[in-house]
């Protein structure tokens, strides 16, 4: 059995302008500053009023969490000097994707080309959760295993219940925006590496795509380091959250990895029964439970996650992530940042104040709660 799990972090933040609190361009400053502070884990995306960020491999959590939480502060200090400050939510209460722009540079120009009028509404931010699996064989095997945990990791992390100013009734309406993309959604499943080669490979040996990078499944092999990437999951605004999240995702790999050693396996359901239970994470995120196709009943996700953490008590325990697989229990319970959002939007309305601008104060403040 593969002996060490290691995890890597990115996350996409939107920069806000601390009076309007609107969407702000990042200053060229701003990028330089940043880049030469976290030595290149910073980097532009493709909207200018983005900025994203990525940890390194760490094998601990503990080690990923001060990566991390140093990441965050950086884009904060600096954004700091231009007036702006970073939230961590997957969409904008508040802003329209019109009013923005792609930042100019040739990977982003190419992809404003390729994918038209779809690109322009991608006012989104996600959170990618990198976990090392060397043996490629073994990231075949394991993908349609892990796929049917992606709708968990969904509900849990839903943080974008508003579009342009509306509730959309969608706890993350970010994978809605996200779906307009080709090449999206639940990962297929191969027999083999050989075969996801062989598929893959014709797109790029036709031109139609340049590398793999610009195949956005919710779970895929990465193009560029030997993980296996868990894209579904919505960015969080606060750090504990994010790093929560994190360390299911390495406790489902170690889980499904120890249970190849016994010659065992997840049992496979079609990608169509875990297309639904991901709708349902999509619209309720905790609120409404997931499908338990064994059992064939709907679980709450409290149910849901006290099974998943008797399941993952051993694995957890052997990485020393229980405090933090814990806390996902506590999100099932109490809600996630979509419910959080819609709670102080409501409170705001109450109290006859612009309830779009107190969403936004509300995230700037989990931002760095934990910094």
């Amino acid at each position: 059995m593969q002996k060490e799990f290691t995890l890597g972090i990115e996350e996409e933040y939107l920069l806000v302008d601390r009076d309007s609190l609107h969407l702000a361009e990042a200053p060229e400053a701003l990028m330089t500053a940043c880049q030469a502070d976290c030595e290149g884990q910073v980097s532009p995306e493709f909207l200018q009023c983005q900025i994203e960020v990525g940890t390194r491999p760490h094998a601990t959590i503990a080690a990923a969490r001060d990566d991390l939480k140093r990441l965050r502060a950086c884009v904060s200090q600096r954004a700091a000097e231009h007036n702006l400050t970073p939230i961590a939510v997957s969409c904008h209460p508040f802003a329209s994707w019109k009013d923005q722009h792609h930042t100019r540079k040739e990977r982003y120009d190419a992809l404003q080309h390729a994918l038209g009028g779809v690109a322009r509404r991608m006012l989104i931010c996600g959170m990618h959760v990198h976990i090392g699996v060397a043996d490629k064989a073994l990231r075949a095997d394991l993908m349609p295993q892990l796929s049917y945990f992606l709708p968990h990791l969904l509900a849990l992390s839903a943080s974008s219940p508003f579009w342009n100013g509306e509730d959309t009734g969608l706890s993350s309406y970010r994978l809605t925006i996200f779906d307009n993309l080709p090449r999206t959604g639940l990962p297929p499943t191969f027999a083999s590496w050989a075969e996801y080669e062989r598929t893959t490979g014709i797109l790029v040996e036709l031109g139609v795509i340049e590398d793999t990078t610009k195949i956005w499944w919710d779970l895929r092999p990465s193009h560029r380091f030997p993980t296996l990437e868990t894209r579904i999951m919505d960015v969080q605004p606060r750090l504990e959250h994010a790093l929560s999240l994190a360390a299911m995702n390495q406790a489902l790999m170690r889980m499904l990895c120890r249970m190849k050693a016994r010659n065992l396996r997840w049992r496979h359901y079609d990608r169509f029964l875990v297309g639904e239970n991901r709708w349902r994470a999509q619209r309720y995120g905790v609120g409404e439970g997931l499908i338990d196709f064994g059992d064939r009943s709907v679980k709450p996700m409290t149910v849901l996650m006290d099974e998943l953490m008797g399941m993952l008590s051993e694995d957890a325990e052997a990485l020393g992530t229980l405090p933090e697989i814990a806390r996902l229990r506590q999100i099932a319970e109490h809600g996630n940042s979509a419910t959080r959002q819609r709670r102080v939007h409501a409170e705001a309305l109450a109290r006859g104040e612009d309830a779009g601008r107190a969403v936004v104060r509300h995230l700037i403040e989990e931002f760095h709660a934990d910094l």
